[in-house]
């Protein structure tokens, strides 16, 4: 079986590869993306076929329906998302089926058993049910999170996400970076934040530092291909924008 990975997370993807082939090691992960214009790139070239494709619905650049608006796509897919069931389940068409993360052996089991026993009915239903899912979900409206609260000594502090400059993680602790320079400890790890963020607004350079777009002062080229980004704050940190990113990076920066 050739399977094709859309994931923006690096951690997600290599989960993912690694549950796929301990369900079958003879599985072979012909590609991977993190972006919607990566991926129609691909799934747009006549030459290029899979037999599967997993497809995460919150990219850097936006939902991933928006590959369907750009070329058509024939292979079926398994979706792994963060959405909550309750709004899974009105959308349970004719697609193989969701992962929700974070991603369990069990579940993508039951998913690529589904997957097999429907293998035969892919070309006459999977297109239709494949437009019709991405129709519907790309009118979902997700509320990202606007503001963030911390406690101050005995005073709780309420700061819009907008004004925060930098998240980043020390150790255990998730800080967050205000355009005034304060630092405050905030009670969330790195993989909650980046799905509660604006992905237009927010990226997540690396393992342990997620940026706002509007904070970012300049972008220079760092050594071995990578970018070294540079905040309008104060910060005594490294912004180094991993190798494998990069590429995603510019695109989230330019807007395309």
């Amino acid at each position: 079986m050739n399977v094709i990975i859309i994931e923006d997370e690096g951690l997600a993807a290599d989960k993912l590869e690694r549950l796929l082939h301990k369900y079958d090691p003879k599985i072979k992960i012909i590609d991977r993306f993190e972006s919607i214009t990566e991926s129609a790139i691909w799934l747009g070239n006549p030459e290029n076929t899979a037999d599967l494709i997993f497809l995460d619905i919150h990219l850097v650049d936006g939902l991933s329906f928006e590959i369907f608006n750009r070329v058509q796509v024939k292979t079926p897919i398994i979706f792994t998302t963060a959405y909550n069931e309750y709004a899974l389940n009105a959308f349970k068409l004719n697609s193989v089926d969701y992962l929700l993360k974070p991603v369990t052996f069990d579940s993508l089991y039951d998913a690529l058993k589904k997957y097999e026993s429907m293998k035969e009915s892919f070309g006459k239903q999977s297109i239709k049910s494949i437009e019709e899912l991405s129709a519907a979900l790309a009118n979902i409206q997700k509320d990202y999170k606007t503001r963030f609260m911390v406690k101050v000594g005995e005073k709780l502090k309420s700061f819009r996400a907008e004004s925060i400059e930098l998240f980043y993680s020390e150790g255990r602790d998730v800080f967050i970076l205000l355009n005034e320079g304060k630092r405050y400890i905030i009670d969330y790890k790195m993989e909650e934040l980046q799905d509660l963020l604006d992905p237009k607004q927010f990226y997540r350079i690396s393992r342990s530092f997620i940026v706002n777009i509007n904070a970012i002062n300049d972008v220079l080229v760092h050594s071995n291909s990578r970018l070294k980004v540079i905040l309008n704050a104060e910060c005594d940190k490294e912004l180094i924008v991993s190798r494998e990113k990069v590429g995603s990076f510019k695109n989230w920066f330019s807007g395309s």
